[in-house]
């Protein structure tokens, strides 16, 4: 929940800071995806929109601009994880995305799943080990079945530190590395299938009476064909033009997409996210969805997911920022 918005009044003349670049490894993607959208306020003439790099300096910088509203453009750690918006909250600035609560489950991946397997939603059997229980990793390593397996960082996004291991003795490296870096791990069982992501929105138009579902509208579902050596989508994958064939709708029976599409929206209010997300997920031979992450703050590059589901749904690029911007307004 986005406490620090109730009724928020937005005109052409509102000053907006674009939050973007931060301080996680996602940074190069945020710098886009900021770029795309400070030119979209503009074109759409909010003409006091301005562009703020994230860094410790934050406060001083938000002070200065008067910013009366913070549109987020941040990916990863220190802004997609609760960190920033609970700094926005401190200000009583609103802002636009999910709030402190939702934006830190979502990043961290247990937590996500300890809400999931509450809600009865299905995610691939995953083991997590956490650095503090390193001393466990032998016992850890025994429990794990047999390859293709995948290796998570435990917080992290846009796939940075995600590998598919192969070879049973590649497995050990892999997770002590992980650990190391990104202070814990997940191994997730490999499900072949076909790779899906899901844009979900808030509807502005629904009315008191609808149900919460009823109140979410899912984007036409997009199938991901990576192209990279990884074998997966992975960040290569993802940020660079032509390693990813993109089939859009998805190629799914009517069955298959109504159910995936459910998941999403069941998947969102879970989470308890605001505005927009994006949920990934895997079809499996048998057709069954599972839910592989949730990104509060879904890319807004030239070759993110959000924008094209949307552009195919009859939304366009300018008048899905404009949709972001006014969710500040949803009573949350």
């Amino acid at each position: 929940m986005n406490t620090a918005v109730k009724e928020t009044k937005i005109t052409k003349d509102t000053r907006i800071a674009v939050l973007y670049g931060g301080l996680s490894n996602e940074r190069e993607v945020s710098l886009r995806s900021g770029a795309n959208c400070h030119n979209a306020l503009k074109r759409l003439g909010y003409l006091n929109a301005q562009l703020i790099d994230v860094d410790e300096n934050l406060v001083e910088a938000l002070k200065a601009s008067k910013a009366e509203l913070a549109f987020l453009c941040l990916h990863g750690r220190y802004g997609e994880d609760g960190t920033v918006q609970g700094l926005l909250e401190l200000l009583k600035i609103p802002y636009t995305g999910s709030g402190i609560l939702s934006s830190a489950l979502a990043m961290n991946k247990p937590l996500t799943k300890r809400v999931l397997a509450a809600q009865g939603l299905p995610y691939p059997k995953s083991f997590i080990l956490e650095k503090h229980e390193l001393q466990e990793l032998e016992s850890y390593l025994e429990k794990m079945p047999a390859p293709p397996l995948m290796v998570k960082p435990l917080n992290e996004g846009s796939s940075v530190g995600v590998y598919k291991i192969d070879d049973a003795k590649d497995l050990r490296a892999c997770v002590e590395r992980t650990i190391r870096e990104f202070e814990g791990v997940i191994v997730e069982e490999y499900i072949n299938g076909q790779e899906i992501t899901i844009g979900v929105l808030e509807d502005r138009n629904a009315t008191q009476t609808d149900t919460k579902e009823a109140a979410l509208i899912a984007l036409p579902i997009l199938e991901l064909r990576p192209k990279s050596k990884a074998g997966f989508y992975d960040y290569e994958a993802k940020y660079t033009k032509g390693m990813t064939e993109f089939v859009l709708p998805a190629e799914l029976s009517a069955n298959v997409t109504a159910k995936a599409q459910d998941l999403a929206k069941r998947t969102f209010r879970a989470l308890n996210c605001s505005g927009y997300a994006r949920v990934d997920m895997i079809v499996d031979k048998k057709g069954q969805p599972f839910i592989l992450e949730v990104n509060t703050l879904p890319g807004m590059t030239d070759t993110s997911d959000l924008p094209a589901m949307a552009e195919v749904a009859g939304i366009s690029y300018d008048q899905l920022v404009e949709r972001i911007l006014f969710s500040c307004g949803l009573d949350k």
